[in-house]
């Protein structure tokens, strides 16, 4: 009993001892690297000279059509491409004129972005629910959601809500507002 109590003793302050002499220390040579290709690249340092471009100038010059921050045109009318008046608040009625190839499109992108989730008819029962038994929005019959307006609509299909991902990045504005419509028109019971 008592050997195996040393014997523990012994191992701990050994493995002190190795954890302490892990701490590094300073060398005049220098590190070991098996895989050096990261630890010394070429660069261009900004608003510095060079010899390898024609004007001498290290930085580069935007690509022609570079829109600067703060420019974009979702800044310059709020309504079409973020869903919202001037005040901020979410839209009553679509800014976009709803004709039939506003609603084809809406049908379009309904189909790759909203129907796996909420069914071809808006019902919730897409895909996800087939295969996992988890049940989307209920856009056709669910009074919350057809109470909303067309803005939070749009709000929603922007930025997301519960497990919804937002699909700002995947489907642009004047698309947003062609789900809209889309959805508004299985709402009316134009299309189930």
């Amino acid at each position: 009993m008592r050997s195996r109590r040393a014997l523990r003793f012994a191992a701990l302050a050994l493995a002190l001892a190795a954890a302490g002499g892990c701490r590094g220390c300073t060398s005049s040579r220098p590190p070991i690297h098996l895989n050096p290709n990261m630890d010394d690249q070429p660069k261009a340092i900004a608003q510095s000279a060079s010899d390898f471009f024609a004007d001498g100038a290290a930085m580069r010059r935007p690509v022609e059509g570079t829109v600067a921050r703060g420019a974009l045109a979702a800044d310059q009318d709020p309504a079409l491409w973020r869903g919202v008046d001037a005040a901020g608040e979410p839209l009553a009625d679509s800014p976009v004129e709803v004709g039939e190839a506003l609603l084809e499109r809406g049908r379009e992108r309904y189909g790759i972005y909203c129907a796996p989730c909420h069914g071809d008819n808006g019902k919730g029962r897409g895909v996800l629910f087939e295969r996992a038994g988890v049940q989307s929005g209920d856009l056709v019959a669910d009074e919350r959601i057809r109470g909303l307006s067309d803005g939070q609509v749009f709000g929603v299909i922007t930025n997301g809500v519960g497990l919804m991902p937002g699909y700002a990045y995947q489907v642009p504005a004047p698309d947003r507002w062609a789900i809209v419509a889309r959805v508004r028109e299985l709402q009316a019971g134009a299309r189930p």
